[in-house]
């Protein structure tokens, strides 16, 4: 059975866009093959500098998912920081990583361009990455396009290792998510923390109406049909309900249908879909320790996955006295 390897950073309050974006494809994925998702709260460190803040985020994500439909029976559900192989690992792996190869991580770059501290985490985050993705023997690992360069990286970096010690590492495939789209947020903007403008996936029903009612729109007078394709409300209606999207389109076309009424619409739509899973979310909340038990229980299948793996890199390296 082929192992896939994702990882989700907790960075935040979920939102639309991390649902369409990562989450849903990772909670169908995990039908084709052994899935093994970690919330990297390790790499979360270069963003979060609370404490608190980073418990809640960690939590939230794993909630999150169990919430949307991840299956812990068949998905190895864990955190990052419960299995500390990894860093380990990731020493391995820098003493063969070129520091051209970093210099180029399109991420580290578009950091430092939007005005992040330029500090040693951030600069050897696909280190760490790619031991992420090496420790568990990944087959395949899922990335959107604008990803692909992040197991490219670790690619190389297995292949070096390789070259010098011998074959420990298996070269994982990307998966190119290819039909994911990117879903705006409430100002036409990719939707994203860092920029306010998203619309809550586990928010109470006052916080997603305003989030919803405040959606960007043009000033079509409410006598002339409005422009859905394309639009905020048309992309947003389309993730969350593509069989409404077409009645969408027509209704916004018709004499005297407003924005007002267009948003009511989709706020609707919203509550619909996802009224299960914020039920289920408010139940984890109530009942964290199940949450726990899933992490507990994902960490030591983790770990037993990863031990063999770090044994034989330690072996290669001559760490390992046999």
């Amino acid at each position: 059975m082929k192992i896939i390897l994702t990882g989700i950073q907790p960075s935040g309050a979920l939102h639309l866009g991390n649902y369409f974006g990562a989450m849903q494809p990772a909670i169908e994925l995990q039908s084709h093959g052994q899935a093994v998702y970690f919330i990297a709260d390790y790499h979360a460190l270069t963003s979060v500098t609370k404490a608190d803040d980073l418990r809640s985020y960690t939590f939230d994500v794993a909630a999150g998912l169990l919430a949307c439909g991840l299956d812990p029976s068949r998905t190895i559900l864990f955190r990052q920081s419960d299995v500390p192989q990894v860093h380990e690992l990731a020493w391995l792996l820098s003493i063969v990583t070129p520091m051209g190869l970093l210099e180029r991580a399109h991420s580290y770059k578009d950091k430092i361009a939007q005005g992040a501290e330029t500090n040693h985490g951030l600069f050897a985050y696909p280190v760490l990455m790619a031991a992420d993705i090496l420790l568990y023997n990944s087959d395949l690992v899922p990335v959107g396009r604008d990803q692909k360069q992040h197991l490219e990286i670790a690619r190389d970096i297995a292949q070096k290792f390789n070259d010098r010690f011998g074959p420990v590492f298996k070269l994982p495939e990307p998966v190119i998510r290819e039909a994911t789209a990117i879903v705006p947020g409430i100002d036409g903007r990719k939707m994203s923390k860092s920029y306010g403008n998203t619309i809550s996936l586990f928010g109470n029903e006052k916080e997603i109406k305003k989030a919803v009612m405040g959606i960007k729109t043009d000033s079509t007078p409410i006598d002339q049909p409005k422009q859905i394709e394309g639009s905020v409300l048309g992309q947003l209606m389309q993730a969350v309900d593509p069989e409404k999207y077409e009645n969408f389109k027509v209704y916004g076309s018709a004499p005297g249908i407003g924005y007002g009424d267009l948003k009511k619409d989709l706020l609707a739509a919203i509550q619909k879909r996802f009224q299960p899973f914020q039920e289920k979310y408010r139940h984890y909340q109530t009942h964290p320790g199940e949450v726990e038990g899933v992490l507990h229980d994902g960490a030591n299948r983790a770990r037993a996955l990863a031990a063999p793996i770090l044994e034989k890199a330690r072996r290669a390296t001559g760490l390992s006295s046999s």
